[in-house]
């Protein structure tokens, strides 16, 4: 890659409009075929960020004609409690989608219950059958913010085969399925972490930075190659001048005249991280429609009507 005089914003907002106008045509579809793609939000507590991200995820739903079944439990739920919601949602053959909103209460084990989730329900990605089937290559629901960020990519550089892309931070719902991803895609493929000697040399080698640590501004200009392409999903909250604002955990402002293309902080892979779930939604409709109608043939074929 070239140094360029001045970086070019990947705008988020304009790709994840993108991907929800093609699952509207998506959806569309389907339901052309007499099938409702719906999506079952499970919000325990009030925390006030979920509440924010459970009434984005639904308007998005809507809008993309989705149906959205919201299920707000209060605080002091049992854990008994939610896997029993659990496992109706799991039977209900009319619900395609569960996503049960993190954090929990600090009372209930976050584990089990995404372990309880129908692996092919869970559109966001973190049961580990589908965790299992991402590290080889299988075709599963992915966690939404990495596959995000893989569209982002692919739109903004194009063929990705052979670029060096280091990965900072190595978290079960960013860093590790990123990785992944980045390997199917053919990548040479780097994870910078906590523990890693001398972290800016590595990411000065990459092509593409995906930094995912939840540290405000860590990575700046000197962490960066010319020309690289740079991923921020870091939203980080401050304190500035005496108001609060949203920073990632790329310092953009000396990033910018650097590097090719970043995305900002907001207005980047938040808005992807949506989108990509209603795609999981649409994808978990069909391909269950596709295995109840498997089913079906089969079952006419061992019994028939004469039987």
């Amino acid at each position: 890659m070239n140094s360029p005089a001045h970086g070019r914003l990947i705008d988020g907002k304009a790709i994840a409009a993108q991907v929800l106008a093609e699952v509207r045509e998506d959806v569309a579809e389907l339901r052309a075929q007499g099938l409702q793609p719906a999506l079952a939000v499970v919000l325990v507590g009030e925390d006030p960020a979920s509440q924010v991200y459970v009434r984005n995820k639904v308007l998005r739903a809507e809008e993309a004609g989705i149906r959205s079944i919201e299920h707000r439990l209060p605080a002091q739920t049992e854990q008994a409690t939610l896997l029993a919601l659990i496992e109706r949602l799991n039977d209900d053959a009319e619900v395609h989608g569960i996503l049960v909103q993190l954090p929990l209460p600090p009372h209930i084990d976050e584990n089990p219950v995404l372990q309880a989730i129908d692996p092919a329900k869970d559109v966001d990605g973190f049961h580990s059958d589908n965790v299992g089937g991402l590290s080889q290559g299988r075709a599963v629901l992915t966690p939404c913010t990495p596959a995000g960020c893989l569209r982002l990519l692919k739109q903004t550089c194009g063929e990705l085969a052979g670029k060096h892309a280091v990965v900072i931070g190595r978290s079960n719902i960013v860093g590790k399925p990123m990785a992944a991803l980045l390997l199917q895609a053919d990548c040479t493929v780097t994870v910078v972490h906590s523990r890693s000697h001398d972290a800016a040399a590595l990411c000065r080698q990459a092509d593409i930075v995906v930094a995912a640590v939840g540290r405000p501004r860590m990575i700046d200009a000197s962490w960066l190659k010319p020309g690289a392409v740079v991923i921020d999903v870091g939203i980080n909250r401050i304190e500035e001048h005496g108001r609060t604002r949203l920073v990632g955990d790329v310092d953009f402002a000396s990033a910018l005249p650097l590097v090719s293309a970043i995305t900002p902080v907001p207005g980047g892979v938040g808005p992807m991280t949506i989108a990509m779930l209603m795609h999981n939604t649409v994808s978990a409709a069909r391909q269950q429609h596709i295995s109840h109608v498997a089913q079906a043939a089969a079952t006419e074929t061992a019994c028939p009507t004469t039987c």
